[in-house]
């Protein structure tokens, strides 16, 4: 067995698909599907264990590759490419269906280089698998014993495998989970990227500090990386000066505190760059006077993130009895006379925002959005930091179903600034403007 080295705090699932892969020229299990929540260490750990291994596989990404042409072409031309290699020429490889990929791919894996050899598909976002063509997926399941040749497909996902078996068809894989990384994990591979010009034991003391701050609101390994990376500077900064030691913690947590604080409101999600918050730490702003996203006029927030707050918006001001009429396509012909009460009705904008179930917020939310929208934890984990920024307030749980209850923070003018940005006509959903 090959040891990892840099493969941290994941020695379980990289023993279990070691035993999987077995030898070069071993029969492997015909589909693997790997699931977890994001920055879990899914595709790094399967792409460094076969790289370490020198396993023939291709790797392709289900978002670049969004038609079924260009997802079945990339695989047969990255392993025409194991062909090709030795004399140095390559077709491009054109292939339409499913029933071509299984011959063209036949052929390819005729090649000397690839002969009595476990060929693996490595297939990441998979979840964009279930918006192709319903034969697909089992195909993939089945390709083992369609083409009659030794290769294994992996799947990569954020989403459970219940929300992807087929209806038919339908080859079970061998599913690997892979857990979110623990606070004591998240500290040690953090630790293990310490600058050379200082100790080990210092690094990991300031990801200690970090790691107390941020990891109640942010366990993204990705943006832990970046936000450790970011204010390492700072935090360093009275030892460079020599103003304390690198055993005087106190000091130096005293130092960093306050640009933490500024980092947990201006820095989550990305909102302004490195170099600016660079200049940022440079000025001697009080943490006190910085504001949230609220008080922009113009944001960047994640795609479905606006559309969350869209949907909030409309949730908080408009009355659940208006649901129907605005995201049902038949909903029947309703009179507006039926919404109006017998005295004049006060404004809803005047009233301020009334609190709604998380149901309905994503309700609301699959009715406005255009794409197919799956149930990720990532969407779940976009309202989360809605809320962290406040632009969401979390206001308790319903009474009968526990439920969590939210109300949206932000003005009219805010939401028709998040509005345009994806060309949503807000105004036309909104119960008071008809």
């Amino acid at each position: 067995m090959a040891r990892l080295e840099n493969v941290l705090c994941r020695e379980s699932q990289v023993s279990t698909l070691q035993s999987l892969f077995g030898e070069r020229h071993h029969f492997s299990f015909p589909s693997i599907f790997i699931y977890g929540h994001t920055a879990s260490g899914k595709t790094y750990v399967t792409q460094t264990l076969l790289k370490t291994l020198e396993l023939p596989h291709v790797f392709v990404n289900c978002v670049e590759c969004f038609t079924l042409r260009l997802l079945l072409e990339q695989i047969l031309n990255k392993l025409n490419h194991f062909s090709s290699s030795e004399d140095g020429c390559s077709t491009q490889i054109t292939c339409e269906t499913f029933n071509d990929f299984v011959r063209l791919f036949k052929q390819v894996t005729k090649a000397e280089s690839l002969k009595d050899q476990t060929v693996y598909i490595v297939l990441d976002k998979a979840e964009y698998l279930r918006d192709m063509e319903a034969n697909l997926l089992p195909g993939f399941l089945r390709l083992q014993e369609l083409t009659d040749r030794n290769v294994t497909v992996i799947f990569l996902s954020e989403i459970v495998w219940e929300k992807f078996r087929p209806n038919a068809g339908c080859f079970e894989p061998f599913v690997l989970y892979f857990p979110d990384y623990s606070i004591g994990n998240l500290q040690k591979i953090l630790s293990h990227d310490h600058p050379p010009d200082y100790s080990a034991d210092f690094y990991a003391a300031y990801i200690n500090i970090l790691l107390g701050v941020f990891y109640t609101v942010c366990r993204d390994l990705k943006e832990l990386r970046h936000l450790a990376v970011l204010n390492f500077p700072k935090y360093c900064e009275p030892v460079v000066k020599g103003e304390a030691s690198e055993r005087d913690t106190r000091k130096l947590w005293r130092n960093i505190e306050p640009h933490l604080k500024k980092a947990m409101q201006t820095v989550y999600l990305r909102e302004i760059s490195s170099s600016q918050w660079e200049k940022l730490q440079k000025d001697d702003t009080d943490p006190g006077q910085l504001r949230g996203l609220s008080a922009y006029t113009h944001v960047e927030l994640p795609y479905y993130s606006k559309f969350i707050l869209i949907a909030a918006y409309l949730a908080s001001y408009n009355p659940a009895r208006t649901d129907k009429r605005f995201f049902l396509k038949h909903h029947g012909k309703i009179k507006k006379t039926n919404f109006l009460k017998k005295h004049e009705k006060t404004s809803n904008h005047l009233l301020g925002p009334k609190p709604f179930p998380l149901d309905r917020l994503l309700a609301i939310l699959y009715s406005i959005v255009d794409s197919r929208v799956a149930p990720t934890a990532n969407i779940f984990s976009q309202i989360t930091s809605l809320v962290t920024l406040q632009l969401l307030t979390l206001v308790g749980h319903d009474d009968q179903l526990d439920g969590p209850k939210y109300k949206c923070t932000v003005s009219l003018d805010f939401i028709r600034a998040i509005a345009r940005t994806v060309n949503f006509d807000i105004i036309k959903y909104l119960y008071d403007f008809l």
